[in-house]
Order: C-alpha cells, then structure tokens, then sequence
C-alpha cells in the first residue's frame, strides 16, 4: 500500500515552509515515527515523521523547496522491499593538473609553456602559487654574471595571500526576527526607562529555601520566577503597559501571558508562558527548563511561540550590563535584565556593598507615558527589593 507523507498543518500566522536536508534517500527502508526530514518554518523547525513503516519510494519536493500545509512530501511504500546498497562508481582521475589551480596560476603557466609538476608548491597542500610560478620563471630566464661581477640576492616573491570568506544564507528564523525588529523600530516610539535593583533580598530568600524547593519539585529555584511574578503584579497596577495596538485602537488584555527568550542555536525564541499569574513559583521553574531543553533541540511548536502580552529578556546570563531590548510586536513593552554585579551604593548615609542589578524597560510612547513605564518599573523594583510582598500580594 502507497502512503503519503504530507506536510503537517500549519498555524495561520505560519504560511508555508522550506525543507530542509532529507534523512532519507528513495529506495531506503524507513520505520513508523522515524524522522524523514525537517521543516524550516518562520518560528519553529518541524520534524516530520514516516507515518508507517515500509519502503520510501519516491521523493515529491526536494531541499530548499516551499511547501504549504498537507502538501505531498513523499511517498511510501509499505510492502515494498528495501533496495541492495550499490558500491559508489569510482570517481574519474583528475589528469588535469591545472584545473585545480587559480586562474593567475593556470594564465602563466599557458603563456610561457611551464609543467606544474616541476615546481614545488609553497601554498597550502603544496598547492602552486603565482609567486612560485614567477620564482621558477626567474630562475630559469636569469642570465649567469661574469665570474668578476659579484653575486646579486634575488629577492624573494612573497606569496599569494588568502583572505578567506564565507557566505551563508540567513535561517527563515533569521530574516523572520530581523524583519519584526526592523518593523518595531519603524512602527514603534520606541524609548527606554532605565532603573537598578538590590538583589540581596531575593538571593537571601534563595539561599534560604534552594535546597527544600528542589527536593520537593525538582527543579531549582531561580531568579526568572521571581522577575515574572513581579513583572505580573507590576503589570496589574499599571494595565496600559500589558495591553497592545490594534490599528487605532488600544486592546487591554485581561490576562498575562508572559514571553521569556530563550538562546538556542538557531537564534532567539520567545515561548510564552500562558495565564501566569495562575501558576506558581515552581510552575514558571519548571516550564521555564522545559522550554529551555525543547528549544535547544528545536521542539517548540508554533503554538507556544505564538502570542503574549509582554516579555522579559534575561542579557545578564551572557554577561550583559546595560541594553535597551527592543518590542515584540505587536507587544508594548519589554523588560530586560543584566548581570548582577557588586558595587559601592548609598544607604542610611552609608557607602555599602551590594549585589545590584540594571533593570530596563523599553515601551511603545504612542500608548504608553513615561510616568506609567517609570512608575511600572520603579514598582517592580519594589517588589524584587521586598520578594516576602509577592507573596503577600501586597
């Protein structure tokens, strides 16, 4: 029986797809669930499995193409037999020398009747030069002084120099992020509000209950769940930096569904974290590592990409100690956070050591005043620098 192994359905937001390197080639046995090829998508990567086992008999599209949701990929064969593996025809000798060197090289060598087997090659893998073919042409055109006359130094021909380059194209991931960012710079009034909080009050709370909270879920205990419950309650106080444009219009969203960007090897991705204000302290930890492994291993699906309200980009893991993120449209606002550093600051008439954080929040100044996302800011502080209140609610 012929099986079809067809595109899977894709989200509204995610028109098409590009194929990527097949794992297979026609004539190979495949099993059911075994991975055929993968599809590049503006969001995800989606793997797309052998839906029974058998024979794959013929491939429809090839790498690089475009496909559309339940379009034919290829198909399979599951009564069919495996093809014999056929020993790979021997490559045919490369009599000709010269087409393996440049065309200075080769231009030389023709104008003045030179064998390239006689010259030892100074370039990488013994590979000719233009420097040694002129060399050689010195050495045989040179004519012998008189025995009185003294010897000249033949200078030396400095060889070719190899300034290396590589281009690649952009991933659809790629071009699909720098298209939004362009886009939130050119729709956007984009500023930024700058503030700094004293992390000693959450390291202490940490250091008190690490050990107890992660025998109990398994999970540590890390800064981002105190950030998102704080960016939840700021956000509550202040609506208008939760809420979003839609043409002229203002959407407040009654709900928060929080992004948290997440590194992985094909660029950033920014998986949400759905009604948060809902979930415990352990719950964002433990969907926080989830979508850190899925993302490294490329298994986040559209849906959990898709949407948000608001966004917390954490810099300061790489070292970062000051930036100004930029919007996720159609997003208004972003928070980012930066390495914790020590440093000298005031306190009671005091100079004290402590372990302080910058905190930036970029905002969309066409709904958004500097009083709110100063204000909104100045609380959330507020809330990291007395975490027992997040508890509290107060």
């Amino acid at each position: 029986m012929l099986v079809e192994v067809k595109v899977p359905v894709l989200a509204e937001s995610v028109p098409d797809a590009t194929l990527l390197e097949w794992y297979k080639r026609p004539g190979d046995r495949v099993e059911r669930g075994e991975s055929l090829i993968d599809l590049e998508t503006d969001k995800v990567t989606l793997e797309v499995a052998a839906p029974e086992s058998g024979v794959l008999v013929e491939i429809r599209k090839s790498t690089g193409e475009v496909a559309l949701s339940d379009d034919v990929l290829a198909v399979i064969d599951t009564e069919g037999t495996a093809a014999q593996p056929v020993a790979p025809a021997a490559a045919p000798a490369d009599d000709d020398a010269t087409s393996r060197l440049g065309p200075a090289v080769r231009k030389l060598i023709n104008e003045h009747g030179i064998d390239p087997a006689n010259i030892h090659g100074s370039g990488k893998d013994g590979r000719v030069t233009k420097g040694d073919i002129l060399a050689y042409i010195d050495t045989k055109t040179a004519t012998p002084p008189p025995p009185s006359a003294p010897m000249v130094q033949a200078r030396p021909v400095e060889p070719e120099t190899v300034r290396p380059e590589e281009r690649i194209p952009m991933t659809r991931l790629r071009k699909r992020t720098a298209e939004r960012l362009l886009s939130a710079q050119h729709q956007a009034a984009i500023l930024t509000t700058f503030n700094e909080a004293n992390m000693q009050p959450v390291m202490d709370v940490r250091n008190r209950h690490k050990d107890d909270f992660e025998k109990r879920h398994g999970v540590k205990l890390g800064f981002m769940s105190f950030f998102v419950k704080a960016a939840v309650e700021a956000l509550k106080r202040f609506p208008i930096v939760n809420a979003s444009v839609d043409g002229d219009d203002i959407v407040y969203h009654g709900y928060f569904d929080i992004g948290v960007a997440v590194g992985s090897e094909r660029g950033l991705v920014v998986p949400i974290l759905r009604e948060v204000d809902r979930m415990s302290f352990a719950d964002i930890e433990l969907k926080i590592k989830e979508f850190g492994e899925r993302a490294r291993d490329g298994k986040l699906t559209i849906e959990e990409l898709s949407g948000g309200t608001f966004t917390i980009s954490n810099g300061g893991i790489f070292g970062s100690l000051v930036s100004t993120p930029i919007i996720n449209p159609p997003q208004s606002a972003i928070l980012g956070m930066h390495k914790i550093q020590e440093r000298p600051v005031a306190e009671r008439g005091q100079v004290v050591i402590r372990p302080m954080m910058y905190l930036a929040l970029s905002y969309d100044h066409r709904i958004i005043d500097g009083r709110e996302a100063v204000q909104c800011l100045d609380t959330l502080r507020q809330l990291l620098e007395a975490p027992s209140r997040l508890l509290l609610g107060v």
